[in-house]
């Protein structure tokens, strides 16, 4: 049961950091791990101590929940997630965003490794995602019940928190670019039909995951802001053949860190 879980996730990490408190969560994608080497660390937990979190499959994400501060803000941050392809549920990370609100996170702050639908926005870049498509027609709220399921997506990325990443890059010196987010089941790679499809949808930028977090910690009433590394050109738009390990490689030595200077900047302006 999940609710079960997450006391008991709760009671592991309130034994593991006693008093500690995270007022904001961050989820780590792919390649993106080189935050956690801002935290100044209270403690670690293996997901494999945490009954309900899921044990990530794929190459660039760790499987551990870091607690900590960046610059003296509370953290909670997840470095690693698990995605649908993985386990064939959109639900895969109920129980860890449900955890981060019990400890009483506020705010979600989401990374993702994502293609450019934009010729511009080139490998390298970094996107603040403005909205989202879900492309799947799945739901990590599908079985939930009562009227609260019927979660208003509306203004999903927080405006407000958006506005402050914009500020926090320009004082970085990154450029930050701006769109839509389209969610793709995968594991496999979208086709160039498709990704002309999304283009006409209005998408910007496609991946594999996020989408259903964001959902997640709406109906658990937390705001969201979310930020990709773009990897690649998205399929039938480049001469290079699609790969995770580039997605890794262009992860680790370009967009990441462009994200982690962001990130620091937002949170010593105080993260709100």
């Amino acid at each position: 049961m999940t609710n079960d879980d997450v006391h008991k996730c709760l009671s592991v990490i309130r034994d593991r950091a006693p008093g500690f408190a995270p007022r904001i969560g961050i989820v780590l994608g792919t390649g993106l791990g080189s935050l956690a080497d801002a935290v100044a660390p209270v403690a670690t937990i293996p997901y494999s101590d945490l009954p309900g979190f899921p044990i990530p499959s794929v190459s660039g994400h760790a499987g551990t929940l870091l607690l900590g501060r960046i610059a003296d803000v509370p953290v909670a941050l997840l470095h690693g997630r698990a995605h649908y392809y993985e386990h064939g549920r959109a639900d895969v990370m109920k129980v860890p965003v449900r955890t981060l609100a019990g400890l009483g996170c506020q705010t979600l702050l989401l990374t993702n490794a994502a293609g450019s639908l934009r010729p511009q926005v080139t490998p390298g870049s970094v996107m603040l995602v403005t909205d989202h498509i879900n492309f799947t027609g799945v739901s990590p709220l599908f079985g939930e019940p009562g009227n609260d399921r019927f979660v208003d997506m509306v203004d999903a990325y927080d405006p407000a928190l958006r506005d402050r990443l914009k500020a926090a890059a320009t004082a970085s010196g990154v450029t930050l670019h701006e769109g839509v987010y389209i969610w793709f089941a995968g594991p496999s790679f979208e086709t160039p039909a498709e990704i002309r499809a999304a283009d006409r949808l209005g998408a910007d930028a496609v991946g594999m995951s996020t989408v259903p977090e964001v959902v997640l910690a709406r109906h658990a009433r937390m705001k969201v802001a979310a930020l990709s590394v773009i990897t690649n050109l998205a399929a039938g738009m480049g001469d290079a053949p699609l790969s995770h390990l580039e997605t890794l490689r262009v992860a680790a030595a370009r967009g990441a860190e462009d994200i982690r200077r962001t990130l620091l900047a937002f949170f010593a302006d105080g993260a709100g």
